[in-house]
């Protein structure tokens, strides 16, 4: 192998005047969720260690750096070998910050890091000449435009969505008064190593070097030794060693560091007492150690765990170890396939709402019975998905670092509490929300709420179908990975210039098309052949599909006597309408917000005890 070229670089520098491509070979961009909150939490954790709001603007010259890590690239073509996720990842943050800024230079400045023009042309700052989709969507959010991304690629799809997510965590996380300083900061303090290989074999064997040496043990690994050590009985601690064993397996077949996550919502849900407070200077607390470093915490805090005699740590790994464990297990199977009974942690999941096992774990006894123990994961689930359904509804963001610390200081409150206290909370937390159901007539589709509206939708119809006799359809409206996925149709079509009698302004046209009531679930091909038909000519095809849709037409009220039995019971103004006007619509609203209040009433948590 060649000489290498290592180089320390700033953002800035990394992406004045250069460009990247990727070679067709690679990986797609695959980050989550899960990935965006992390990168933004450590940023910004990064950032507030510095920040102050008396902080002048030249103050950010004295803030210290935050290091990213390396990049590997090709000496020819410039092509990223390592680091494409968060080079990409990073374009998008530049591009949210781009929309915030107010000031036109300081947007030019940012513009420049995430294109450049020549002779008339645009290019990103990462390139890729066979991808031509990938700048339609980078172009799409630089334009602050809608697109359809549902049939692209999943690289497409995730630049896409992991935009969506970054615009939420910043809304929530960053201050705008904070917004021009960090901006600073983040271009000329976040530093990598830029590594250039003469050759892409050198790159690449740069890579496997970087990330296939040693045998370094985990954290996982390293509290399983500390814990062993402190059985004094051999066959024991061997017993305790094979069960340790059995269940890392179970969890390592879940996924990648799936071991590690059950350890660290574990020892947080039962343990952990601080969490860092965001401001200045603010040192980490319980819950941000233990997210980076379970083992030294457990260590260290064994006496707070109660950890002191041989027989703690016997009872910790083969009780406790083994009961949280095995719950673990079950929440995770229960996330992935619709469990009756356990209908709520398959809905919380479905909106990447990974706190929700933490918090349930919290609620768990250590000496609780199995059927206590399941009670409690149907309750704090319920509650969570009420807690969820009224932030959206009131378009307060569900993000991982909007509700951390809330989410933590709960965690706390409900610590092993017995079901009637536990119920108590919950029902105090839900009453106490500064927002209920009762908003609902402002809520509508729009960039923010795309991410939810589907789940809101398919809940809202299987309800209905549900109650009627219909078996659950839920997990098809929801999977987007069948051949044919549902899509959210518009009963009102896109053409103002068909109802300017009713809406003269288009702004005004365009809200209340978009509103909640005006809303339906329909397989992709029949909603993209709708387009343009007229209500009268949906009429007969809404017939054919969903509950919820049929209820438009007339037919749907003969020969229909469960249906029937289901909203008049329910005091449901459901009915039938030969023209969806102004009129309608508003009454389809009322409509949806009174099976909200069905679907996400606070009777719902007493109805998880029974």
């Amino acid at each position: 192998m060649k000489k290498i070229d290592g180089t320390p670089k700033t953002i800035r520098e990394l992406f004045t005047g250069v460009k990247y491509t990727i070679h067709y070979y690679q990986r797609e961009y695959q980050w989550q969720t899960k990935q965006i909150e992390e990168l933004i939490d450590d940023l910004t954790e990064e950032f507030f260690e510095f920040y102050s709001e008396q902080d002048e603007r030249g103050k950010v010259l004295e803030y210290g750096h935050y290091f990213m890590g390396s990049i590997v690239l090709t000496a020819d073509d410039n092509a990223i070998i390592d680091g494409q996720q968060r080079l990409t990842s990073l374009t998008l943050l530049l591009i949210y910050l781009y929309h915030q800024l107010e000031d036109e230079e300081e947007r030019a400045e940012v513009l420049q890091l995430i294109y450049s023009k020549k002779a008339g042309t645009k290019t990103f700052n990462i390139h890729v000449p066979e991808m031509p989709e990938r700048y339609d969507v980078m172009n799409a959010l630089l334009q602050d435009e809608y697109m359809d991304v549902t049939k692209h690629s999943e690289t497409i799809r995730n630049i896409y969505n992991r935009y969506a997510d970054i615009k939420a965590i910043m809304n929530d996380t960053l201050p705008k008064a904070a917004l021009d300083i960090f901006k600073d900061w983040l271009i000329d303090n976040v530093d990598f190593i830029r590594i250039v290989a003469q050759t892409e074999q050198d790159a690449h064997k740069i890579f496997v070097s970087m990330n296939d040496r040693g045998l370094s043990l985990t954290p996982t690994e390293m509290l399983k030794g500390y814990l062993l050590s402190k059985i004094e009985n051999d066959s024991v601690r061997q017993q305790a060693n094979d069960l340790w064993k059995k269940r890392i397996l179970e969890l390592k077949g879940l996924g990648k560091e799936e071991e590690s996550d059950f350890i660290k919502n574990w020892i947080r849900s039962q343990y952990a007492e601080t969490i860092r407070e965001r401001k200045r200077n603010a040192l980490p607390g319980d819950f941000d150690i233990i997210g980076t470093a379970f083992h030294k915490w457990v260590r260290e805090h064994n006496t707070q765990m109660k950890l002191v005699k041989s027989k703690d740590f016997e009872d910790f790994v083969l009780k406790q170890f083994d009961k949280f464990s095995q719950i673990y297990l079950d929440l995770k199977k229960y996330s992935l396939t619709l469990t009756k009974g356990f209908e709520y942690v398959f809905y919380n999941a479905d909106r990447n709402f990974t706190l929700q096992y933490q918090l349930i774990l919290a609620a768990i006894d250590p000496s609780e019975t199995k059927e206590e123990s399941d009670k409690k994961i149907k309750l704090v689930s319920c509650f969570l998905d009420l807690y969820f359904t009224r932030r959206i509804f009131n378009y307060k963001t569900v993000d991982y670092s909007s509700i951390v610390y809330n989410v933590f200081m709960l965690s706390k409150r409900i610590r092993r509490k017995p079901l009637p206290e536990l119920l108590d909370v919950c029902k105090q937390e839900i009453t106490g929300m500064e927002f209920q159901l009762e908003t609902i007539d402002e809520f509508r589709l729009n960039g923010w709420t795309i991410r939810y509206m589907l789940h809101i939708l398919s809940r809202v119809t299987d309800y209905i179908e549900t109650q009627s006799g219909i078996p659950s359809n839920f997990n098809n409206y929801i999977n987007r990975e069948i051949k044919n996925p549902y899509d959210i149709e518009h009963i009102i079509c896109e053409h103002h210039d068909w109802f300017v009698a009713e809406y003269p302004e288009k702004e005004t046209f365009d809200k209340h098309r978009n509103k909640f009531g005006g809303l339906l679930l329909l397989p992709m091909d029949k909603n993209r052949s709708l387009n343009d038909l007229t209500f009268d000519k949906k009429l007969p095809i809404y017939f054919g599909e969903n509950l919820l849709a049929k209820s438009l037409n007339s037919d749907c009220y003969q020969n229909n006597p469960q249906f029937k039995r289901f909203f008049e019971s329910e005091n449901l103004q459901f009915k039938a309408y030969s023209n969806f006007d102004k009129k309608a619509l508003l009454e389809r609203q009322e409509l949806y917000e009174e099976l909200a209040k069905k679907i996400w009433g606070i009777n719902k948590l007493d109805e998880q005890l029974n």
